[in-house]
This record gives C-alpha cells, structure tokens and sequence, in this order.
C-alpha cells in the first residue's frame, strides 16, 4: 500500500440529496488519495424517528439512543445510507465496499458516560482494528464506514466524527477531512485557511467560533490531539479544490512561528 491516505468524514446533510451524493462520488472518484469514507446519517434517522412516533432525543449535541432508536440507527445508517452512498460511488467507478464498525470487530466502543443522563446505546470508541481497514486499501478498495459499533453487550450508535479521526490514527492517515455544508471556519466575513490549536481556541473563547461551528472544530483538534497531522473542515467545493480551513499540529505549529519569525 502506497500514497497519501485521508479519512474523509460526510455528514448526513451531504447523504439525502441525491445531486450531492453524486458530486461527492465524482470528486471520490478523481482524488489521487486513498480515501477512506466515514459517513452520518442523522437528519434520516430522525426523520424515520418521528415517523414512527419517536421523539429524537439530544444533549450537547448527542444523540440519546434508546434500544428502539437503535434499531432504526442500524437500519438506516448500515442499510439505507450507507448502500446508497456504495452505490452512487460504484456508479462514479469508485471500487467501493460498504460496512460498519461491528463488521471484522473494526471499531470495539462502550456506552458513552454523562454526568447526569444514561445515553442508553450511545457510544464511544474504545479501539480500532486499522488492518480491517489497510487490508481494503491494499486492494485497491474504497472503504464506505457506518459508525455503528461492537459493544460488550450490544452494538453501540457512535458520533461519525470521532469515528472516522478514530480510524485515521489507527492507519497512520495524513489527514480527516470533515465535509458538511459549510466552506470553513469564518472570521470577519472571509474563510481562514490555516487554524493552530491556540488561534482555534482562542477564537471559540472570543466568541468568533460559535454554534455549530464549535464541535466541528473541537473534532478538528480531537485529530491533531490523537497524532495526526492536520484535519481540514470544508464542503464538497473546497475538499475538491483542497480549500476549507486546515488545522495543523503541534510540528507544523513550530514551522509556522519559526516562519512569522523570519
């Protein structure tokens, strides 16, 4: 196995729209990485919720998932999902395999704690067995991941953006990019290319981040905490044109001030 390997994770805002799937498929398609494909699926998943009469239900942003919501997380996000975003990648001439944390015991998880709640089948990782997923690579496959993972007593529903920063340490991948509907981090008006973790927290503190904005980069710096890189946070625009904001870690760090310095 040879060349540079990105995780990309795509949220489930990017997965019900068919124009889009295509567009992620095509530049899947055109990209001189090995790409390794984590997806979400919420806003289907709450939608088959309230259908049924299911009130979904959230906090800090999590998902609380009870046994029947599990079962309906499995069923869009390893079937629905995950096989529509296969297919339109197989269309594109992407040799894509679709499977999910539990498939191979690829992604091991526990129930996530919270100080005051039980978040019931919500879960966190606990391992990754990265060879699942080089051994895919080396042939020349493009792994599709639902975040559906292995607990001791039952499969767990997981966040996909500590899932997919997850796998990209367990492979040594040189960066995640988190692909949702914003171009970037925004400060005054225009997109920042670069972030340290000092200027990204800073930003947060001041309130520049805010909102929604806040975990995407968080999950950013989860990234440069587990060894990687850098992590990039952009749409299906600036992941073609390598545009979006890129957070770089602690070495790149040290080159930017040795550079501002000179």
């Amino acid at each position: 196995m040879a060349g540079r390997i990105s995780v990309v994770k795509v949220s489930g805002h990017c997965l019900d729209d068919n124009d889009l799937i295509k567009q992620f498929a095509r530049i899947a398609a055109k990209s001189d990485d090995q790409v390794v494909i984590v997806h979400g699926g919420g806003v289907e998943i709450s939608q088959l919720q309230r259908k049924l009469e299911i009130e979904p239900k959230y906090v800090d942003g999590l998902r609380i998932t009870d046994a029947d919501s599990l079962a309906l997380v499995e069923m869009v996000l390893c079937g629905s999902v995950n096989k529509r975003l296969v297919r339109y990648l197989l269309a594109a001439g992407v040799d894509a395999q679709g499977l999910s944390g539990v498939d191979r015991g690829l992604v091991r998880a526990r129930q996530m704690q919270h100080k005051s709640l039980d978040m019931g089948y919500t879960g966190e990782v606990v391992s990754v067995r990265g060879e699942v997923i080089t051994d895919l690579l080396a042939l020349g496959v493009t792994p599709v991941v639902a975040p559906v993972s292995v607990g001791d007593r039952s499969n767990l529903n997981l966040n996909a953006d500590p899932v997919a920063g997850a796998i990209a340490a367990a492979i040594g991948a040189d960066e995640v990019v988190f692909i949702s509907n914003v171009a970037g981090v925004m400060a005054d008006g225009s997109r920042l290319a670069t972030l340290t973790r000092k200027r990204a927290l800073a930003l947060i503190e001041s309130g520049v981040i805010q909102g929604g904005m806040i975990p995407k980069v968080e999950s950013a710096l989860d990234v440069l905490s587990s060894g990687l890189p850098q992590a990039v946070i952009t749409d299906l625009t600036g992941w073609a044109e390598r545009g979006g904001t890129t957070f770089i870690g602690s070495n790149a760090e040290s080159r930017v001030s040795e550079e501002l310095c000179q």
